[in-house]
């Protein structure tokens, strides 16, 4: 995925969560767009952000050349906040 597309998902004027999908089969849920950024050849992610203060417990980089697929979800009704993905 080229860093132009995956920008342009994240500044969708109406945000819809994302789950991105990595070649290793591990998953990342991006429930706000302030969650990742987006370099030339990879992305970090935040993981585990707090509901309540958006700050997160650990980062995440990843190749933009080992993203699969991106899609929207439901985000879970439990917390507001979507917990990672592990491998499908």
């Amino acid at each position: 995925m080229r860093a132009e597309d995956f920008t342009r998902l994240l500044r969708r004027r109406s945000y819809r969560p994302l789950r991105v999908h990595l070649t290793n089969g591990r998953g990342y849920d991006v429930s706000h767009p302030d969650q990742i950024i987006v370099q030339r050849q990879c992305f970090d992610i935040g993981l585990r952000p707090d509901p309540t203060s958006g700050v997160v417990e650990a980062v995440e980089r990843c190749s933009l050349l080992h993203v699969v697929r991106v899609e929207e979800f439901q985000p879970s009704s439990r917390d507001g906040a979507p917990p990672e993905v592990d491998g499908a």
